[in-house]
């Protein structure tokens, strides 16, 4: 694989101060000057670049900061994707050299007599100079992280161990089974372990991973990333540190480490590159030892949802917007574990969030904080559920009330009490499609002429993958598609499908972030009159369809043709008749 070369750039000659990377970095709102306080004083200590001691305490990532230094200084950032299939051969340089001063040779030119590297440091005159003269060539420089710099030598030149098997070495003498829990507390609190999990933490950050699944089977500690949705499968620790890691997490998460056959459930808290996030824990014994999901909860950006970036199309937006802005009454947001109902409503409650209105809601578990909201967590075991909890918020004189989930008669009845009362309800309801919500609260038990005259609408949805913007292609679609898109184009044999073809940006999916595909399902005087001739689903979305809601598979559709997803990603989220 050729790289892409560049004109060679002279090393500057203003030396990057510390207080100045700390003000860019400032102004990039990337850390906070409380931050930059506390690495200052660190590196007062070890004399440490100050790069290093902010990628050490998790407030950038090694790339965040390689690109950022690339900004200030001047050169261009060489992305691993970009390596050779291997490096050239340089017989009068040494691989100690070449890792200790952080130097991955790139490309040479024996015609021209130039080396292209990519570098940590431009300003190491010292060792590049000595480079230069070694080889008796020019140098052009690029820069990327030490990380990958360490990792590919060892690739190409050395014996190819990667980060993770390197921390795996500093562990020394683990069994298989630990029993002695004081033994495991001292593992967990060994330095190799902690990078260990720190390593697979910060990597399924970088990853845009929503989950991390630690999965001990009988042979194997499988480590695996949810990203958009979908699993995947990542370099894992061996199985007998299993144990180890386990222990290190639920210590971090304040879990009892000596309890092993019941599930736990706990919280952490890490700053990841410049961002404060929580993590949801959660272990259960499984036959080969406790299976822990932590769930990543970005605080920070769940506060930036904006209702008009969720993928609602326009005339769908205007309309769940006059929904939302009714002073009482109920409105749901349907679909499957995982479709994204609870991103939809906190959407919902930011719009609505000011100092003229006071928001409560009720959920299992509280996920994020909402700044201005109050919010509460149910607790079975003391008694508090969704519906206890919603009649606690009656007395607290609330305008708008939000219910996690709408899973019972109780809560169904109290809902609808609240909405009666002159309050606000959102709620989520897990229904195959929109209209579906309507037969699911009647089998709940709620009287017809209840539902219909607090009901204002439900708004069904799936999540489907984007198509990575740094590898789509087009593609001429089979016929067999066209019955499909008919009545969305003039003319469908003209028109162009869309996929991934996998590269470095989306981990070679094809896919990177998600997008909402919805239906909403809006309550007038007719639809309200066959709810109370207590008709089937069918018949529901049947007039549904006919006043004009487009089903979530037709909004998918809309999006195919707009090159946002593609059609197998489609077919993977919905079914025929939604």
């Amino acid at each position: 694989m050729e790289s892409t070369t560049t004109e060679t750039r002279p090393t500057p000659t203003i030396r990057l101060g510390r207080k100045r990377f700390g003000q860019f970095l400032i102004e990039r709102n990337r850390i906070t000057a409380k931050d930059l306080e506390r690495a200052l004083a660190l590196q007062s200590e070890s004399g440490t670049k100050i790069g290093k001691i902010l990628v050490d305490m998790g407030f950038l990532t090694e790339r965040d900061c390689t690109l950022i230094l690339c900004e200030q200084l001047g050169y261009p950032f060489l992305d691993p994707e970009q390596y050779p299939e291997s490096g050239p051969a340089l017989e009068k340089i040494s691989l100690k050299f070449l890792k200790s001063n952080l130097i991955l040779p790139i490309h040479w030119d024996p015609e021209n007599k130039k080396l292209q590297v990519a570098v940590e440091d431009p300003n190491n005159d010292s060792a590049l100079i000595a480079l230069k003269s070694l080889l008796g060539c020019e140098l052009e420089l690029k820069m990327t992280t030490p990380t990958e710099i360490v990792d590919t030598l060892e690739i190409w030149y050395g014996e190819g161990a990667t980060q993770l098997e390197k921390i795996v070495d500093g562990v020394d003498g683990f069994e298989e089974n630990y029993d002695d829990v004081e033994h495991l507390k001292d593992l967990a609190s060994e330095a190799p372990v902690i990078r260990l999990v720190n390593l697979i933490i910060s990597r399924a950050v970088e990853a845009r991973a929503s989950d991390i699944h630690i999965e001990p089977f009988e042979k194997t500690l499988k480590v695996r990333y949810r990203i958009d949705g979908v699993l995947k499968e990542v370099e894992s620790p061996p199985k007998a540190l299993s144990p180890a890691v386990i222990s290190r997490i639920k210590i971090i998460s304040k879990l009892d480490i000596a309890e092993k056959r019941v599930p736990q459930d706990g919280r952490l808290k890490m700053r990841i590159m410049g961002k404060e996030i929580d993590f949801r824990v959660s272990t259960v014994p499984t036959l080969y030892g406790e299976s822990v999901v932590l769930r990543l909860l970005d605080k920070e950006s769940i506060s930036l949802i904006d209702l008009s970036k969720l993928g609602l199309s326009p005339d769908v937006e205007k309309t769940f917007n006059g929904l939302i802005q009714n002073p009482h009454g109920i409105v749901l947001v349907s679909g499957p574990t995982g479709s994204g109902k609870t991103t939809t409503l906190y959407a919902v409650l930011n719009k609505l969030n000011d100092s003229k209105k006071k928001i409560l809601t009720v959920e299992n578990p509280v996920e994020y904080q909402l700044e201005g909201v109050n919010q509460i967590h149910v607790n079975e075991k003391v008694g508090l559920t969704f519906a206890n909890g919603l009649r606690t918020m009656m007395r607290q004189d609330p305008d708008i009330i939000m219910v996690g989930e709408i899973r019972d008669a109780e809560t169904a009845e109290v809902s609808i009490q609240a909405s009666l009362t002159g309050h606000m309800v959102f709620s989520t309801i897990h229904t195959n499609d929109a209209p579906g919500s309507v037969n699911r609260l009647l089998d709940m038990g709620v009287e017809d002429y209840l539902l219909v005259s607090t009901l204002h609408g439900v708004l069904g949805q799936r999540l489907v993958r984007l198509i990575c913007q740094e590898c789509k292609v087009a593609y001429t679609p089979d016929s067999g598609f066209h019955r499909h898109i008919f009545k969305l184009v003039d003319d469908p044999t003209t028109v162009k499908f869309y996929r991934g073809e996998g590269c470095k940006h989306c981990g070679g999916t094809g896919y990177h972030g998600r997008l909402g595909i919805y239906e909403l399902f809006h309550l007038d005087d007719e639809i309200r009159h066959l709810i109370m001739q207590k008709p089937d689903v069918s018949q529901i979305r049947a007039l549904a369809r006919k006043k004009g809601m487009r089903l979530i598979r037709e909004d998918g559709w809309a999006k195919v043709l707009q090159g946002r997803t593609s059609v197998e990603e489609l077919f993977r989220v919905t079914q025929e008749n939604i």
